[in-house]
């Protein structure tokens, strides 16, 4: 970070401050709080997971007496009472979730010149030139960590580094209610040692190929040769070059970056097996994308659609437009053309469609086999059934094609967390 001239470089001081467990603890805090229950999810074997019966059933969060029985983040519920019977399972509430996220930036706000919130449950705090108002980097942390647990009631993990990537690896590190630092000096005795799927950015499948390399620790990455993680994972190989040796000059954004891609997916409750069934889920996933756009006055170039089979498959496939658009036929002609050359005529679990390529582009290039007036039409419709629902709610209107009771918007936030969101 350059300063005015003729002064020297001065270091960053970022905190990452991540919630320890945040949706059990949420729900823990409430059910103390506001329930007067006596007993403590935090302190049982626990965790918040979805409907079992319509295949949502995953562990969303738990608890470290659950940790201690082997039960994991994202597995299915029914391997987690596998591993422990007595697990107490609870639902997710994502209003709550939203209620207890915003009085913790409250508190991060009180504090930090800049704060950057990039989940519901962790954020990012440019804490610089702030020294002599708070003292050292560090023991402020612990203030802050502390002030949280007295006023909210949950703990929280606060890294404390010069940039953001080493805060949020020091986050990482003992967990819970800890404060650790990751400073440039501190990278080979604290970092380099760990495993290299530790470091942020290093995937699964990128974790395997760097351990068919030989590298199998963040410091074996970082002092390898930028021309072989280049020839064999391309950009991406730089990037986590640069991270293994804590260089990052990312800034702490106090306003979200700007939206580069909508989507959505869903998990089906069922083996989808017939092409009629498949694209009518879809064209429910399309409703939500094309509504997001046209509320932010986006228009999309490029649709993409994924499809993942009973047997955990993932394959995908893209379509650049002749024009931008935010008309849901439009979009979802084009995804129906992409799931027909993509289905292999396998069972399907999850469907997504995903737009890019925005733009608020008001200009539509007319083929000469276009239907200008079909088109204005299409447009004016789908604006009149946004008023609709945003007045009356999104269940309002639907298509026909939805009487069957299929839910007609689909995937992404539900309708509970998408009306909190509105709120906020």
């Amino acid at each position: 970070m350059r300063i005015r001239k003729g002064e020297a470089m001065r270091q960053r001081t970022i905190f990452h401050v991540d919630v320890n467990s945040a949706f059990l603890s949420w729900k823990a805090v409430h059910q103390i709080q506001e329930q007067g229950s006596l007993v403590d999810l935090r302190e049982i074997p626990s965790a918040v997971g979805g409907d079992e019966e319509k295949r949502h059933g995953i562990v969303l969060a738990k608890s470290i007496p659950a940790k201690r029985y082997g039960v994991r983040t994202g597995e299915p519920l029914v391997h987690a009472r596998q591993k422990c019977p007595e697990l107490v399972v609870v639902p997710p509430d994502f209003p709550l979730y939203v209620r207890y996220s915003k009085a913790f930036i409250d508190i991060l706000l009180r504090f930090a010149p800049i704060v950057e919130q990039v989940s519901i449950d962790e954020a990012f705090c440019d804490m610089t030139g702030t020294e002599r108002l708070y003292g050292p980097p560090a023991a402020f942390a612990v203030h802050l960590k502390d002030t949280i647990h007295k006023e909210l009631g949950f703990t929280v993990n606060i890294g404390v580094s010069s940039n953001k990537l080493l805060a949020k690896m020091a986050s990482d590190f003992e967990k819970p209610d800890k404060v650790h630092t990751l400073f440039p000096e501190e990278i080979q005795e604290k970092m380099w040692p760990l495993p290299v799927g530790r470091l942020y950015f290093v995937g699964e499948s990128a974790e395997k190929k760097l351990k068919s390399l030989g590298i199998h620790t963040i410091g074996d990455l970082a002092v390898t040769d930028l021309s072989i993680l280049r020839s064999h994972l391309k950009k991406h190989g730089e990037t986590i070059w640069h991270y293994a040796n804590g260089m990052d000059d990312t800034p702490v954004l106090a306003e979200p970056e700007e939206t580069k891609c909508y989507g959505n997916s869903t998990t089906i409750s069922h083996d989808v097996t017939r092409a009629e069934e498949a694209k009518q889920i879809l064209l429910s996933l399309t409703e939500t994308v094309a509504a997001r756009l046209r509320a932010d006055q986006k228009k999309a170039a490029r649709v993409s659609i994924s499809i993942v089979s009973s047997n955990f498959i993932n394959t995908s496939h893209q379509a650049t437009l002749d024009s931008p658009t935010d008309v849901t036929s439009e979009l979802y002609a084009e995804v129906c053309s992409l799931f027909d050359q993509l289905w292999e005529q396998q069972p399907i679990r999850l469907l997504s469609v995903q737009t890019s390529r925005l733009c608020q582009e008001e200009i539509h290039q007319f083929s000469l086999f276009d239907n200008p007036e079909k088109r204005e039409k299409l447009a004016k419709l789908d604006n009149a059934v946004d008023q609709i629902r945003s007045k009356f709610g999104e269940d309002a209107v639907k298509r026909a094609c939805f009487l069957d009771g299929t839910r007609h918007m689909t995937g992404g936030l539900n309708a509970a967390k998408r009306e909190q969101r509105k709120q906020r």
